[in-house]
């Protein structure tokens, strides 16, 4: 079993999808992917989360996680949205407590956000507050998150690069080729 730092490195040079731009972040990467899948293989579910600039990837990232024909067993990888319709109408800090009261009942594994979007977002206060999510957050350096810049020309690209390596990744925990460090 490799540790995940160098499974990382070595998938990214060997995947001809992947840009050397990965390669020079996979420090950042790697901690913090290394705990969502830590708590994945505990049995927790993923309720993903973006804002309106990336609904579209939430939505890739659904259609995509438990496709069809993958030698793999299905994963709790759901839309936040589709979880609770209402996600908009949440403002408060009562609204936000109610909320996870739900989320403790509904999981009791245990659940975490995977939000990918921009921090000052409305939907951004939602996955802050759980210390245990998984962070992609554009435009805004911050403590345990992947940072991108939401004007990048590529972003879409880096965006499908990085679920890619994170689908693989996922597989190769699952099936003990990989340590994640949890």
């Amino acid at each position: 079993m490799k540790d995940l730092l160098s499974w990382t490195l070595e998938t990214i040079r060997n995947d001809d999808t992947m840009m050397s731009w990965l390669e020079e972040r996979r420090y950042e990467w790697a901690p913090i992917v290394g705990s969502a899948l830590s708590k994945i293989l505990e049995g927790q579910s993923v309720l993903l989360l973006a804002d309106e600039q990336n609904r579209w990837f939430e939505e890739y990232i659904v259609r995509r996680i438990n496709r069809p024909g993958m030698s793999r067993p299905l994963l709790p990888f759901f839309s936040f949205e589709a979880v609770y319709p209402h996600v908009d109408a949440i403002r408060t800090d009562q609204d936000i407590d109610l909320l996870f009261d739900m989320l403790s009942l509904s999981y009791p594994q245990g659940c975490f956000f995977w939000y990918i979007g921009k921090a000052d977002h409305p939907r951004a206060r939602i996955a802050f507050r759980n210390d245990e999510s998984l962070l992609w957050v554009m435009d805004e350096e911050m403590t345990n998150s992947f940072t991108l810049r939401s004007y990048d020309e590529m972003i879409d690209i880096k965006l499908l690069q990085l679920f890619r390596l994170f689908d693989k990744t996922l597989s190769a925990a699952l099936f003990a080729e990989v340590d994640t460090g949890g």
